[in-house]
């Protein structure tokens, strides 16, 4: 079993390469360690659970574990199920994205911002795995009232979405998306350097804004 000491004094840095150790009776431990109390050992749990799941599929098995924490009253919860569940599409094989996309999508209206944008930014893990939820994907990200979040989150969360629509865009673009890739780069919230941003990260996807 994972030592719970090491785990508390591992190096951030040094994770990755610890998660490459991990044995079938660890992954379990440290799925269970994701409700401590304890951050620091909370959040190196998730780490390594991110981390093994980028290499193995042996993360996969607790997809259902994951799925509940959507639906968790704690918006941490929530965003350790947003992030896992993310790391595993690339594994889902029985395609239980597609049950799960509902439950997904609901974090994007949650009350915290901070929740909101790890959800957004894990988005770009499914649209890369599954084209086939691409639409539902980019309407749900395009249906956000951006006016509706804390001011001082609104560009970082409308930069977030963009770069999920610009993922969409390469592989299906739509009048909708462009439109509101249109507006919002000329609507006056973002500054001169996130345009640019933008139009790198773009010109990065493969695309041409407005092509």
């Amino acid at each position: 079993m994972i030592n719970i000491e090491r785990l508390l004094t591992i190096k951030k840095e040094n994770l990755l390469e610890f998660s490459k150790t991990l044995e079938a009776e660890d992954i379990s431990q440290l799925v269970e360690l994701l409700t401590e109390k304890d951050d620091k050992l909370r959040y190196h749990s998730l780490l390594l659970l991110e981390h093994r799941s980028e290499e193995y599929d042996d993360v996969y098995p607790f997809w259902d574990i994951f799925c509940e924490k959507l639906k968790s009253t704690n918006s941490y919860q929530k965003s350790i199920g947003v992030m896992l569940i993310a790391t595993n599409v690339k594994w889902d094989r029985e395609n239980r994205i597609d049950i799960t996309i509902d439950d997904y999508l609901r974090i994007l209206d949650d009350e915290k911002p901070i929740t909101v944008r790890q959800c957004i930014q894990s988005l770009g893990k499914i649209v890369t795995y599954r084209t086939n939820l691409h639409n539902k994907v980019a309407n749900e990200l395009i249906s956000i009232d951006i006016m509706d979040i804390k001011p001082t989150m609104r560009k970082l969360i409308l930069i977030d979405i963009l770069n999920i629509l610009l993922l969409i865009k390469k592989n299906d673009t739509s009048e909708e998306i462009d439109t509101y890739i249109f507006k919002a780069l000329t609507g006056g919230l973002l500054d001169k350097k996130a345009i640019k941003q933008i139009e790198l990260m773009s010109i990065l996807k493969g695309d041409l804004i407005g092509s």
